[in-house]
């Protein structure tokens, strides 16, 4: 990455970390994914029950893997045999320790947006676990709100919709048509603006791409 490029991001990081501690969530910054993969694993204390909403991000850091494999209870859904166990292990999900995902997009001002299609992610952003780590790459940090639910809409939906293969306008299109397909992804918004409980939310800003 060019160096003035870098010294650029390094700074935003820095006042998006100040925005963010102004709305009661705790940020961070890493140069790389593995720095952001040994401030996570810092974050997360051996023991702990750890869940995950679908995000590339995590796994693009080697967060997830780390997980399975190290000293952790996980509430795993891909483990799950039948749609009865996975929503078991989904509910299970919102009493835990630490809950890892990513956000379709963060302004500089510290408000993130998230779209989902069945919810459990945005909802347990939301409420349940006890902590909510996020990756997040500076290529999802926008100006404001409205550029970020634009992200979310226009970029991360429809590149998600063709990671699916699902059958929506966005998906052949690259556009978002602001479908009532049945299956659509943008199903439920969060705006989070604010966290009631100091803390709770936790974003590792990492200067590089990561996810959609």
């Amino acid at each position: 990455m060019n160096e003035n490029r870098v010294k650029r991001n390094r700074l935003l990081g820095e006042q998006i970390i100040k925005n963010l501690a102004s709305r009661n969530m705790e940020g961070f910054y890493a140069e790389t994914k593995e720095e952001a993969l040994k401030k996570a694993l810092e974050l997360i204390p051996e023991g702990a029950s750890v869940a995950w909403g679908g995000s590339m991000s995590i796994q693009e850091i080697g967060l997830k893997g780390v997980v399975c494999k190290g000293n952790y209870k996980v509430y795993n859904r891909e483990n799950a045999k039948t749609p009865e166990e996975k929503r078991k292990i989904e509910l299970a999900s919102y009493d835990s320790d630490y809950f890892l995902t990513s956000a379709n997009a963060v302004s500089e001002d510290g408000v993130l947006v998230n779209i989902d299609g069945n919810a459990n992610r945005v909802s347990a952003i939301a409420y349940g676990p006890r902590n909510v780590l996020m990756i997040v790459g500076m290529n999802k940090v926008v100006k404001d709100m409205d550029a970020a639910v634009s992200r979310a809409r226009g970029e991360a939906a429809p590149v998600n919709a063709q990671r699916f293969g699902l059958n929506t306008p966005c998906s052949k299109t690259g556009m978002c048509f602001d479908c009532k397909q049945p299956d659509t992804i943008c199903c439920q918004f969060l705006i989070t603006r604010y966290s009631k409980h100091k803390g709770r939310i936790k974003i590792i800003l990492v200067n590089e791409e990561l996810g959609f």
